[in-house]
């Protein structure tokens, strides 16, 4: 049971990261909107993803499908407790990819459209990291989110706003391998800011999490566990220092490999990720509910695997190919995408 269940738990987590590192940029485009407001530059940050912003999100889709039917007592209590967050985050992926489709046709309204999906990409990105903070920072039990907004706190605030940084560090290294000129230049810029806010946002959420949360700091520092875990921030540390030196080499004219700073941003978002499992393993709700207990019957797990071991191949050889198709740069066209 314990195996089986710990597979899924695995495949949440797969599906979890594919999202976040995918549809991260794609909001993180619409995060950055308001930086880039020259003539064109706004029609090729479109461009930019108009290939893959719907597939990107066939990852939550996967994710939910998977909670829900794996760890249906987790689904039930994650959506109960966070039904307003959730709900906002729905309705601004709504109006966001409303915008996508009808910015093109739209000539007066153009405005209200960019708006709206600058403002729905920022709004799904900082719901989803307070939803991260708040499930780290522990839920308490019994509670009902129409009646209490216990989600809002200073630390699952502190969240949002560094998960929307976060999201355009990884979308500012996307256009800065996509793009050319003045474009690429300014991605450059943004990118080496962003990239100090995420890393300092990294570390103070790991503190903050260290000294307030009493399980978290012993699964870290008992019986020198930090020894074990170490390679953690230090590869962490490195990487971020690789990301800085090639942007860096980049606005000072150097050569450059223009791919790699968004696989460092990455890389720092895959760390970030390990550091959490790490912290909160076993559990799907922190201190109420692990794995083996919110999971399904042993006979309902087994009866998913065909499916699972259908449609993750499937996606991923379609994502493939679909950035396979459309990789290289971005091209400018005069209408449509």
């Amino acid at each position: 049971m314990m195996d089986i269940a710990l597979f899924y738990f695995l495949v949440l987590g797969f599906s979890i990261f594919m999202y976040v590192l995918l549809d991260g940029f794609d909001l993180g485009i619409g995060i950055l909107y308001p930086w880039f407001n020259q003539e064109g530059e706004r029609d090729h940050l479109m461009r930019s993803i108009s290939h893959v912003w719907d597939g990107n999100e066939t990852w939550l889709v996967f994710g939910g499908v998977i909670l829900f039917a794996a760890f249906p007592a987790a689904y039930a209590g994650i959506t109960s407790t966070f039904y307003l967050p959730i709900m906002l985050m729905l309705f601004a992926l709504i109006f966001r990819g409303v915008a996508f489709e009808y910015r093109f046709k739209s000539n007066t309204s153009r405005p209200y459209w960019d708006l709206a999906f600058s403002a729905g990409s920022a709004i799904v990105a900082f719901c989803q990291g307070m939803l991260l903070g708040s499930l780290v920072q522990g839920v308490p039990e019994g509670t009902n989110s129409l009646s209490s907004l216990h989600w809002v706190t200073p630390f699952s605030v502190f969240t949002g706003f560094a998960v929307m940084a976060g999201y355009a560090l990884l979308a500012s290294c996307y256009l800065f391998m996509k793009s050319r000129g003045r474009i690429q230049q300014h991605a450059a810029k943004l990118a080496k800011r962003l990239l100090l806010v995420t890393v300092l946002a990294m570390v103070v959420v790991s503190l903050w999490t260290v000294i307030s949360q009493v399980e978290i700091r012993q699964r870290w520092f008992d019986n020198y566990n930090f020894l074990w875990l170490s390679p953690l921030p230090i590869v962490t540390l490195l990487v971020s220092f690789f990301a800085w030196k090639d942007l860096n080499g980049h606005t000072m004219g150097d050569s450059h490999h223009e791919g790699r700073p968004f696989w460092y941003a990455a890389i720092l978002f895959l760390l970030g990720f390990a550091g959490l499992v790490v912290g909160l393993f076993p559990y799907l709700i922190p201190r109420q509910l692990t794995f083996m207990e919110a999971a399904s019957p042993d006979s309902s797990l087994f009866f998913l695997v065909p499916g699972i071991c259908i449609f993750i191949p499937l996606i991923l050889a379609y994502t493939l190919w679909g950035y396979r198709v459309f990789s290289g740069k971005v091209e400018d066209y005069q209408e449509g995408y």
